[in-house]
């Protein structure tokens, strides 16, 4: 079993910067794509950035040109920053993970979620 533990959420006002991180621990061979996802009240969870173990990004177009997804593979973490925040950014943040198990297993986990506030 992997686990992800997120931290960095908080309030901030708009305009205001935050930069969320997420770290992996458990038996694991090696981390492939990584990603945060953000879910409103009522509203589903959506994607808003992806990184691949070689660094290659995608953000949703909310996001584009605000945020950058970054990781740092010997320390099994991923990182969001987040600047020019907008109440629309208010959400919990969850973390997500592909994992390769030494047998080759492949499985994902979820973090438990990091909230978001952004005031106006």
């Amino acid at each position: 079993q992997v686990q992800l533990v997120e931290s960095g959420g908080g309030l901030v006002q708009a305009g205001g910067s935050l930069r969320l991180s997420c770290a992996a621990s458990g038996s694991f061979f090696r981390l492939n794509d990584m990603g945060w996802y953000r879910q409103a009240p009522g509203k589903q969870r959506d994607v808003v950035a992806t990184i691949t173990r070689g660094g290659s990004t995608n953000y949703a177009d909310s996001v584009k040109g605000r945020f950058t997804i970054s990781r740092d593979n010997a320390k099994n973490t991923v990182y969001l920053q987040m600047n020019s925040l907008k109440p629309e950014d208010t959400a919990v943040y969850y973390c997500n993970a592909e994992y390769v198990y030494v047998n080759g297993r492949i499985d994902r986990s979820w973090g438990q979620g990091t909230q978001v506030t952004v005031s106006s």
